[in-house]
């Protein structure tokens, strides 16, 4: 644990070995009621998002039958939680 003075310009330092650690020069503040909570966040996260989907690629489907896949998936998932009156 730090323990660091907040100057009367409201700064706090973040140690190098933390900054280094999360390689990052962005932080996230939450204000948590009892507490503060500061969160590293990417400094580009456009950047960061790249990829991040990459596990969920299906070479054998095109755009549009994956598309189309979803949306099927969709009208399942509201036909269970709505299903329609009998007649």
């Amino acid at each position: 644990m730090y323990r660091h003075k907040i100057t009367k310009a409201g700064q706090v330092s973040i140690p190098a070995e933390i900054r280094h650690r999360w390689q990052t020069s962005t932080v996230a503040i939450e204000d948590e009621g009892d507490r503060i909570v500061l969160r590293p966040v990417p400094d580009d996260p456009i950047s960061a998002l790249r990829g991040v989907f990459a596990h969920l690629r299906r070479p054998d489907l095109s755009a549009a039958e994956a598309i189309r896949a979803a949306r099927d998936e969709d009208v399942e998932i509201s036909e269970r939680k709505w299903p329609s009156p009998a007649a």
